[in-house]
């Protein structure tokens, strides 16, 4: 095991920046999370260190020793790739066994080290079957085996669950936590999925244009989001992000007093989500005022989604959800009011997008 470093790493493509300057430090036995929308630098990431591409500036250190310049097999990682890639034409022992075997490692040690790993992965039953004969949850095992058995210094993994159906994805996600527990190997693992993001990892790295946005626990990156695309990003369904203004130290929304904060009077983006919202009728003092645009049963609750009118003439409405018990329903286009659970209101910046400091005190509306 080892710790990884990025110093200072960018990637051009032509006139396209790529990654701008990543400085990051994965610590020895972490897994960290690249997490981030198609195009956002993440995969490239992942390219660099694999040794698969070449960065344009800066340098990439393993172990504390720098291997910008050393080839993929010289790097001593294992990587786990999205679709797969076993040889179809060998066994699940061959697969598991190939990078072993490359690198000369003894017959009795090979065997050892296969049969560990397999039963590891309750993946024994299977050595002596081709990958046509598996199914897709039992090859990304394999192909996870098959990194694992090598026991590299660190490993990869690049979306490696997006193939599975959801049933299946959520499995192989509880068995990626628990192998990291018992094996604590230096991971990174690159993924868009939020939730896999947020179940996974021991710190989230949350990437957009090729620059970290912000990198933390869950609860770090959840609870206190440093950006509006942070929060816009993280979260199923994400935060509700909403045009307010500071106007005489109080956050206000649609004409609703939402919280108290000591700040001048400006614009600011309004964001609550949706697990923090109590829908209660529409003359509620303090309340923001919403038309009901659909609402959406889920079985455990029910996601009202609405719009919240503009507050000027030439303002579009702002979608806005709001999680309601089981049963909940609603006519389109009814008048109702949201009120914002205490100290879940948070405030950025209109212009920056930056968050703000909390505000000092919720408002509780009374009917």
């Amino acid at each position: 095991m080892a710790e990884v470093e990025y110093r200072g790493v960018s990637r051009r493509f032509g006139e396209i920046q790529a990654l701008h300057d990543l400085d990051l430090l994965v610590a020895d036995g972490e897994f960290l999370i690249l997490v981030g929308p198609s195009g956002c630098g993440k995969s490239t990431a992942l390219r660099l260190l694999a040794g698969l591409d070449k960065p344009t500036s800066g340098e990439i250190l393993i172990a504390g020793q720098p291997v910008t310049r050393l080839g993929p097999g010289e790097r001593d990682i294992a990587m786990v790739f999205q679709n797969y890639a076993l040889y179809p034409h060998m066994s699940v022992f061959a697969n598991l066994a190939y990078g072993l075997r490359q690198r000369r490692t003894p017959r009795a040690e090979i065997q050892r080290r296969v049969r560990e790993t397999a039963v590891l992965l309750d993946i024994d039953g299977l050595l002596d079957r081709k990958p046509g004969q598996l199914s897709g949850g039992q090859r990304q095992r394999v192909a996870m085996g098959r990194a694992m058995v090598r026991r590299p210094q660190a490993f990869l993994l690049d979306e490696p669950l997006s193939n599975l159906d959801a049933k299946l994805r959520t499995q192989v996600r509880g068995d990626l936590k628990r192998l990291h527990l018992e094996l604590p190997v230096t991971s990174i693992y690159v993924t868009h999925d939020q939730v896999e993001a947020m179940t996974l990892g021991d710190r989230i790295c949350v990437m957009s244009n090729g620059e970290v946005q912000q990198l933390g626990t869950t609860d770090d990156i959840y609870n206190r989001p440093a950006n509006t695309f942070v929060a816009g990003f993280m979260g199923s369904p994400p935060m509700n992000l909403v045009a307010g203004e500071v106007r005489g130290g109080v956050v206000r929304v649609a004409g609703a007093a939402l919280a108290d904060f000591s700040s001048p009077d400006a614009p600011v983006t309004v964001g609550f989500r949706p697990e923090d919202l109590r829908i209660v009728g529409p003359l509620e003092t303090d309340s923001v005022p919403v038309r009901i645009d659909v609402c959406e049963p889920l079985g455990s609750h029910v996601l009202v989604h609405a719009l919240v009118d503009g507050s000027g003439a030439e303002s579009s409405p702002t979608k806005v959800i709001a999680q309601a018990p089981p049963g909940t329903t609603y006519d389109p286009g009814a008048r109702v009011g949201l009120t914002v659970a205490p100290g879940k209101t948070f405030v950025f910046d209109a212009e920056t997008g930056r968050a703000a400091p909390p505000p000092t005190r919720e408002r509780i509306a009374t009917a």
